[in-house]
């Protein structure tokens, strides 16, 4: 006889359901927070629509023709690709008798359907462990086309980022304060974002509580150490998510909505695929649950993500003229006696990479997969999967201490929590 045990949608479990699928498309703190705008019910592919718009406005012309036109708009696209992926486990119910057994039928434990309230445990706590694994793969995830890899299952939106050529990266120290910080981020950001009411800067919880404290420490205007001062910065919010890196800020205009620059794509399944719950083999006694679901993350527009990033690489060595990458964040030291290129080996090394290049040499230039590193300088090279790039660079300078304007900063964002 058939032992599928199927979620019935009544009052009870199909509560318990409803919060599974929500989990298992949103069930992280870039969608709870308002961060990303998801794309559901995506089966193979979602084309982001972009446009810009030339300068249009010219000298008057009497009468106008073809040739007096100006201005041009510009239409291209950027995909979301959910991939594959599910949730897989199997138990036997009398691991758990002592748990369930005033929901037995009385005599031999022979279960022909599990009772709601033993639904309702399991999938309570499947629920919470797909909700943390998610929100970390929504923002680190990286993946990798491999069926036995179940540590790479679809790309987050930091691999996008690093990997995009148009984003704006700002050069900035690990000994710099959180103020200077977001004053680079701040004065790096095009003019038209800056006051948008839903650009925000993300961070590290810890990234924060450093600002927080830094912002205590100013006496004048400072929260006292029982309060918590308000995550602003110049009028702008300050987001934190968990699973954020520390030592990496992020500043870009993210919503749940259409004007986001993040965006996500998932596919919801019918009920029956997404949570099954059946007997492993009809001889068993052991049952498994299965989830089935699909995701990938992107960005509308590089240039409207402002990165600043003071992780440490890990330290490598070059060996010749040939660069040998060991992690996703590498740093090398070269000291060429004369103009040298190098090259970088990447065999091990996923999209979304970065290479530090300090060159050392006093008078000669290196250059690495065609990018110029002069003397004395450091660069920082990326990796889309396919190409290395330099990108974008702000080298922004800001008055020192003297110059007030870090003292400036901080007070501002407290003026206007005061307000």
């Amino acid at each position: 006889k058939d032992c599928m045990i199927n979620i019935k949608n009544t009052n009870y479990d199909g509560e318990v359901l409803a919060k599974i699928l929500t989990k298992a498309s949103t069930g992280n703190e870039l969608v709870q927070k308002g961060l990303i705008n998801i794309v559901p019910n995506v089966e193979k592919k979602y084309s982001i629509p972009r446009m810009k718009v030339g300068r249009m406005l010219r000298k008057r012309v009497e009468q106008p023709e073809d040739k007096d036109s100006k201005g041009d708009f510009d239409y291209s696209e950027k995909e979301l690709k959910p991939v594959d992926f599910m949730a897989f486990t199997t138990f036997n119910p009398r691991s758990f008798e002592q748990v369930w057994r005033p929901f037995q039928p009385k005599g031999e434990l022979v279960f022909r359907e599990l009772p709601p309230e033993v639904q309702n445990t399991m999938l309570s706590a499947l629920a919470d462990q797909v909700d943390f694994e998610l929100g970390d793969h929504f923002v680190n995830g990286i993946y990798v086309d491999d069926d036995t890899d179940d540590d790479h299952l679809f790309n987050g939106i930091l691999m996008r980022i690093f990997e995009d050529p148009e984003v704006i990266r700002v050069k900035s120290s690990a000994e710099d304060s959180m103020v200077t910080r977001l004053m680079r981020v701040r004065k790096a950001t095009p003019q038209v974002l800056r006051n948008n009411p839903s650009f925000v800067y993300i961070m590290s919880v810890n990234d924060a509580d450093r600002y927080d404290d830094e912002l205590t420490l100013r006496y004048a205007k400072g929260a006292n150490w029982t309060d918590t001062n308000s995550l602003r910065f110049k009028g702008t919010t300050i987001k934190t998510v968990a699973s954020w890196p520390d030592g990496l800020i992020i500043g870009t205009v993210a919503t749940p909505t259409d004007k986001s620059n993040l965006w996500g794509a998932v596919n919801l399944q019918n009920d029956f695929n997404v949570v099954q719950i059946d007997k492993l083999t009809n001889a068993g006694e052991r049952y498994f649950f299965k989830m089935l679901m699909t995701a990938d993350t992107n960005t509308a527009f590089g240039e409207e993500v402002v990165m600043l990033d003071v992780r440490e690489g890990n330290a490598i060595t070059v060996a010749g003229t040939t660069i040998t990458m060991v992690t996703q964040n590498d740093v090398v030291e070269l000291t060429p006696t004369a103009a040298t290129t190098y090259n970088i080996v990447a065999t091990d090394v996923l999209p979304g990479a970065c290479l530090t290049v300090h060159n050392k040499a006093a008078a000669y230039k290196a250059t690495v997969q065609a990018v110029d590193v002069p003397a004395g300088k450091t660069v920082s090279l990326y990796y889309d999967g396919k190409t290395w790039f330099q990108g974008d660079v702000k080298e922004i300078v800001l008055p020192s201490e003297s110059g007030s304007e870090t003292e400036a900063a901080t007070v501002s964002a407290n003026t206007e929590k005061d307000e």
